[in-house]
């Protein structure tokens, strides 16, 4: 454990700021999944719904630094090819 007052303070800043990234990345997986069930389910409406929701919490997490940008991009990419084939 650190002595500094300054190292104390910012260890328990890194671990509030480890959760609120953890929070987002296991947001997206969620989303992510529930996507998958909408498109397995071939309800058209609930798609749009999860796929659009899905982005921006993807945006989100990019823009607040919990993902890498090419991170999210990748991900987004991977819904829309998963909404288009749910179309096809």
């Amino acid at each position: 454990m650190a002595n500094i007052a300054s190292q104390k303070k910012r260890i328990l800043r890194a671990e509030r700021e480890r959760l609120e990234n953890r929070r987002y990345t296991s947001t997206v997986k969620t989303y992510f999944r529930r996507l998958e069930v909408a498109v397995a389910a071939g309800d058209d409406a609930v798609t749009d719904v999860e796929h659009r929701r899905l982005v921006q919490t993807i945006d989100k997490a990019v823009k607040r630094g919990a993902l890498h940008r090419n991170t999210g991009a990748r991900k987004k990419s991977r819904a829309a090819r998963l909404r288009a084939g749910a179309t096809e």
